[in-house]
């Protein structure tokens, strides 16, 4: 019996490969986790960059009590902040900084710590984050809580 010329014969090939639905199936689920894993791993880079700048605050309170017990007050002699050293003006030293930091408030018994967000990190849920001389943390944007932004 001989085949007809217009029958439709499945080659040996048909079944090597992927067809273009399974390709698409593959790709919408490829989509749907990407979409799901990428707030969360911005979230979790967000608070690792928060506590790299909590961190530097406290080495920057750590550089205050050395000046105050080198000048005997946290203000210079001319009542103006003192200047923090170059490794923490900013977050990371030597790239994109994504934390600013400086004392905003210094006087003779006492200073204000602040981390301004910048870059990357300036949409940050916790905006600037503040350590005063008597330890107490805090964050300019009043919708979180004060843990939330420091542990």
């Amino acid at each position: 019996m001989r085949a007809s010329p217009f029958s439709f014969q499945r080659s040996r090939s048909y079944g090597l490969g992927f067809s273009l639905i399974e390709l698409l199936t593959v790709l919408v689920i490829i989509g749907i986790l990407a979409a799901v894993a990428l707030p969360s791993y911005t979230s979790h880079l967000q608070r690792s960059h928060r506590v790299e700048a909590a961190a530097a605050l406290l080495e920057a309170q750590q550089f205050m009590e050395r000046y105050y017990s080198a000048y005997g007050r946290y203000a210079t002699a001319d009542n103006a902040a003192p200047a923090l050293p170059v490794r923490l003006q900013s977050l990371p030293p030597g790239t994109t900084a994504r934390y600013r930091l400086s004392v905003t408030q210094a006087a003779v018994n006492s200073y204000v710590l602040k981390a301004e967000p910048v870059g990357g990190m300036s949409g940050d849920k916790c905006g600037a984050l503040t350590l005063a001389s008597t330890g107490v943390k805090g964050r300019s944007n009043n919708a979180v809580t004060v843990a939330e932004c420091w542990n």
